[in-house]
């Protein structure tokens, strides 16, 4: 378990703030809204108005304390930058926080992020190549070149083994599992047959992917 503490409860915070709580882990959530804040009470451990950009506030909540501290806030990029900032000058062991520009990622970076995460990005791509086929069931970016794809299982590949297909030697893609009847098995053997109806996850180099599936 995890303590988090989640700055800027918008639409993005919330949903954060959601999963955490459903993983189990402590949250304590920040935003300067009332409204938001109360809608929250129920996903987080501790809820509470104030605003980040405020060193004496900030420091009261005991930053390096937190395993994790995410930025979250979206509507106001400068209190974006200066709550990263702020975080690392208290002793923050890690920043997260949201860009929705490159330039914001850099800025950030250089100001306190540890990590930035970037939504609008990364959901136009997961749209973009889940809209290229209809065989893409899932798509995580890992970086420039290479991605996790969760396919369809090609017609020609059902009822032969992973052993038989040979795909990380012919493709140089690598099998992380199979998907049964909505059940994800990551138990992949050279003996695992591949089923219809069944669904593949698969790693590797988007180009390779797309000429190994035809996508």
């Amino acid at each position: 378990m995890k303590s988090v503490l989640l700055i800027g409860l918008g639409r993005f915070g919330t949903f954060i703030a959601m999963k955490l709580y459903n993983m189990g882990h402590q949250v304590m959530a920040i935003d300067d809204n009332e409204e938001r804040v109360n809608a929250i009470l129920p996903y987080v451990t501790d809820a509470q108005i104030g605003d980040s950009t405020n060193v004496d506030f900030l420091s009261s909540l005991g930053i390096d304390s937190y395993d994790s501290c995410i930025v979250a806030i979206g509507d106001n990029f400068q209190n974006s930058l200066e709550t990263a900032y702020l975080l690392k000058e208290l002793g923050a062991k890690k920043v997260i926080a949201r860009a929705s520009l490159e330039i914001q990622e850099k800025f950030l970076l250089n100001n306190g992020a540890d990590e930035v995460v970037y939504p609008e990005k990364q959901l136009a791509n997961w749209t973009a190549i889940r809209c290229s086929s209809e065989h893409i069931l899932e798509y995580i970016e890992l970086d420039e070149e290479n991605a996790i794809f969760e396919l369809d299982i090609p017609e020609s590949w059902r009822g032969k083994t992973i052993m038989q297909l040979d795909i990380r030697r012919r493709f140089g893609i690598n099998v992380l599992g199979i998907r049964e009847s909505g059940k994800l098995n990551m138990n992949i053997t050279a003996d695992t047959v591949l089923a219809y109806g069944d669904t593949i996850l698969v790693l590797g180099q988007e180009e390779k992917v797309h000429k190994c599936f035809r996508v």
